[in-house]
């Protein structure tokens, strides 16, 4: 024990030198610009002692080729004005709600435990099962789930699905309205995402529906495409913003319960009653310059990486029957694995967008060594906290969490939001991500410049990314209608690794 200690000590020097040799290559490189900008500067003052006579010469010369002059000027003016009409335009984020249920659909993992045994339909190791899961989870005691749930017997019907659906669209979009003071009539473009319940007439049209939207509004329903449906919406509200003049997107991510508990024994298809909660997010875009001074972020990147064409990716979630006819969703054991293979291809598109030049050329030398020079060296993961002050990972799980928190590299502080959100809210699918930043603003944490990075998985398979720059620093001291602000000072709270439920 003792020669280990000093062997710590006698390493501890070399790990210093070495975080000041990186701290020193990330400020050279960063700052290259402004080094190589130093000649430049010493030649410029050799300009200073030119004559009059030289740019009466220039003059001279510049008035006897006149239409070259011309005809670059005009080449000029028209190239800018080419690019500036080419550019796309900025997406604004105004404000955003997250649905937060009345005390009342509370769900504990006892309440959990005794709804499974009174639906009759389990088996005893398929209860032993569950209650392994839920004590592993990460859940407090606080999450919410749909009313027809907690209900004695369980009301499974369509009619109480779209209740469910009403609450929490409308419950979220209500407030939002009320934030932002927009008018409604001003709203040009809907998205509305849930994977599993998708009526007819559609999400989108009972948005429309109820709060009267104007006939020509572009309207989308996304059905089926898991729970990073609500960057996907992001993305495709955004693509919407850069060719509609003037416009506002209201998106809305959610999940219904009602009509999704699976009353089998198939263990990967128990899986998900353990994990999905109650929850929904409504947020408003603007493509609107005069918007962006009253906005809280700016749309800087969406990335979305699709691995649906291999087959192992394509059935690791997936909606199906079991042996006895019975409707679930299943979860492979091999969703960490398609997750890990998802996100390598999303980040390593992205990191030239966002990463410093420092750590791209770190990761392109790299990349070289071991693909052209056989060099059996590690891969070398860039150091996204260059890159990003705060990130937003799906709540999916605790070992997805886990398992991104080593392959980034993040702290725990980095973690916080993802693992609270988990803890208060359960993983409420698509939405769970705006939970994560109503977090942040509820803490104080976003400060004006700041980036966040919300990183999203769903079946398919399917990783995407958003990055956001905050135009403003949020105090929450003004932040109404923030589903953490009555407790936030509760947070963070510890989690153990495994909570016992008493039976």
């Amino acid at each position: 024990m003792e020669s280990e200690k000093n062997e710590n000590l006698d390493n501890e020097p070399n790990s210093v030198k070495l975080k000041y040799v990186k701290l020193g290559y990330h400020y050279l490189v960063s700052n290259a610009m402004y080094i190589f900008l130093v000649p430049l500067t010493i030649a410029s003052t050799h300009l200073s002692v030119l004559s009059v006579e030289h740019f009466i010469h220039l003059f001279n010369y510049l008035k006897f080729n006149l239409l070259s002059v011309t005809l670059c000027t005009a080449l000029t003016v028209f190239l800018a004005t080419f690019h500036f009409m080419r550019r796309a335009k900025q997406v604004y984020l105004l404000n955003f709600v997250c649905y937060k249920p009345e005390p009342g659909l509370m769900f504990s993992q006892e309440a959990f435990m005794e709804t499974s045994k009174r639906n009759g339909s389990f088996s005893e190791e398929s209860l032993a099962f569950q209650k392994k899961i839920l004590e592993k989870s990460g859940y407090g005691p606080k999450t919410y789930v749909s009313k027809s749930l907690i209900d004695v017997p369980m009301n499974q019907t369509f009619e109480e699905a779209r209740k469910e659906a009403e609450m929490v669209m409308f419950g979220a979009i209500d407030k939002l309205l009320a934030k932002t003071r927009v008018n409604v009539k001003d709203i040009g473009i809907l998205v509305v995402n849930c994977s599993l319940f998708n009526p007819t007439p559609s999400l989108s049209a009972m948005v429309v529906n109820r709060y009267k939207l104007r006939e020509n509004i572009l309207s989308y329903s996304l059905g089926g495409m898991g729970c990073s449906a609500g960057l996907i919406s992001i993305d495709l509200a955004k693509r919407l913003l850069q060719v509609q003049p003037n416009s506002y997107a209201l998106v809305v991510s959610m999940e219904i319960m009602t009509l999704n508990w699976y009353p089998g024994n198939n263990r990967s298809m128990l899986l998900s009653n353990c994990l999905f909660r109650l929850g929904a997010a409504a947020i408003l875009l603007s493509n609107r310059s005069s918007d962006r001074r009253h906005s809280k972020y700016q749309l800087i990147h969406t990335l979305r990486t699709h691995k649906g064409a291999d087959d192992k990716c394509y059935n690791c979630v997936i909606q199906k029957e079991d042996m006895d006819k019975r409707l679930g969703i299943s979860l492979s054991k091999d969703l960490l694995t398609v997750a890990g293979e998802a996100l390598k291809t999303n980040i390593t598109t992205l990191g030239p967008l966002v990463l410093p030049l420092s750590e791209q050329i770190l990761f392109f030398v790299n990349l070289v060594g071991r693909k052209i020079f056989k060099m059996k060296i590690k891969r070398y993961v860039p150091d996204f906290k260059l890159a990003f002050e705060h990130f937003c990972i799906h709540a999916g799980g605790r070992a997805v969490l886990d398992e991104l928190e080593k392959n980034l590299g993040l702290s725990k502080w980095h973690m916080e939001p993802s693992r609270m959100t988990l803890y208060r809210f359960g993983n409420t699918s698509s939405s769970s991500l705006w939970y994560e930043l109503a977090y942040f603003e509820a803490k104080g944490r976003i400060k004006k410049g700041d980036r966040v990075w919300q990183i999203a998985f769903g079946s398919g398979f399917k990783c995407n990314s958003a990055v956001w720059h905050a135009l403003q620093t949020i105090n929450p001291k003004y932040e109404k209608n923030n589903p953490w602000i009555d407790e936030i000072d509760k947070f963070p709270v510890y989690v153990p690794k495994v909570a016992a439920i008493v039976s």
